[in-house]
């Protein structure tokens, strides 16, 4: 699956590295482990690269500190040496974007925003928002301003649509998949429901739109009380649940209350895309820390590891 709207966890990634070259420097003295301390000026430079302009003014643009990803965005903001901003920061004029200062408005040129689509502009999406900016969509349609990531690129974030990437990726780049699919049931086809209802405590159900570990199934750690309110809300609204094999993750040893013990884990690379295409060389590797749970969700009790690439 994807994240493509607005990815986090690449803060964990850097404070891990940090802590542990602070832990464990000789390893990182003997070994040829990959940096990623980098990040923030590749994101930098990633985010400039969208702009026509040869300078131009990066902001990032937060929910405010009430958002559980706002160290993230703050840490980001000031890693690269940029303005962190909220919606009242903002306004819009003749169809640009501008910045309230102390020394008066400044032009604002590139935006990476940590708002989803419904909440960046009341006058275009929800009216009711009081987290973005009036305007701001008519300015972007101009193409006065950049957004990263732009409008719309969410609906990778979908769940129903992971089944149609290895199509996406053969007629769009004309390559066979490197990394093969999970095999994916969509509820909303009647005979890949007909399967599902029928082996519930086998499989692993999410909701299209669900995130954060909220809104799922595991059959095989799921009571049968469970499973069947899982099957009462799949018969109500088949088209937003999809499902998909029990896998069984990779575990790590991982230092625990009683110990060092395998606990599963999952890894979430970062690639950045603008004029250049980059993958930082390590990720943010999340870790269930309950004994036998497959959730990473940090939202669900997961922590994360520090994530080494060794160079030969």
């Amino acid at each position: 699956e994807d994240n493509l709207r607005t990815p986090s966890g690449v803060s964990y990634m850097l404070e891990d590295r940090k802590m542990m070259m602070r832990l464990f420097p000789e390893v990182f003295a003997k070994q040829r482990i990959a940096p990623v301390d980098h990040y923030p000026n590749l994101l930098l430079k990633t985010l400039k690269s969208a702009s026509r302009l040869d300078n131009p003014n990066v902001v990032v643009l937060t929910p405010g500190r009430f958002n559980s990803a706002f160290f993230e965005h703050a840490f980001l903001a000031r890693e690269m040496g940029v303005e962190l901003v909220e919606g009242a920061d903002l306004f819009v004029q003749d169809l640009k974007v501008f910045m309230r200062t102390t020394d008066g408005p400044k032009a604002v040129d590139v935006i990476y925003r940590r708002i989803d689509d419904a909440f960046l502009d009341p006058l275009a999406f929800n009216p009711e928002s009081m987290l973005g900016v009036p305007g701001l969509v008519a300015a972007y349609c101009a193409g006065n301003v950049v957004l990263a990531n732009a409008i719309g690129t969410g609906v990778a974030d979908d769940k129903s649509i992971y089944p149609y990437v290895p199509e996406m990726i053969r007629f769009y780049l004309d390559e066979e998949p490197v990394l093969q699919n999970v095999p994916t049931f969509q509820c909303r086809k009647p005979d890949e429901l007909s399967h599902v209802l029928a082996h519930l405590p086998e499989l692993v159900v999410k909701e299209t739109q669900g995130s954060g570990g909220y809104g799922m199934l595991v059959g095989p750690a799921s009571t049968a009380a469970e499973i069947e309110d899982f099957r009462q809300r799949i018969k109500a609204r088949p088209h937003a649940y999809i499902a998909q094999p029990t896998l069984s993750l990779s575990t790590c040893p991982t230092f625990v209350e009683n110990g060092i013990a395998p606990r599963h884990i999952d890894l979430r690379p970062f690639v950045l895309s603008g004029k250049e295409t980059r993958l930082v060389p390590g990720g943010l590797t999340r870790v269930a820390l309950k004994e036998g749970s497959l959730i990473v969700n940090s939202s669900q009790g997961g922590g994360t590891k520090d994530t080494w690439v060794v160079e030969g």
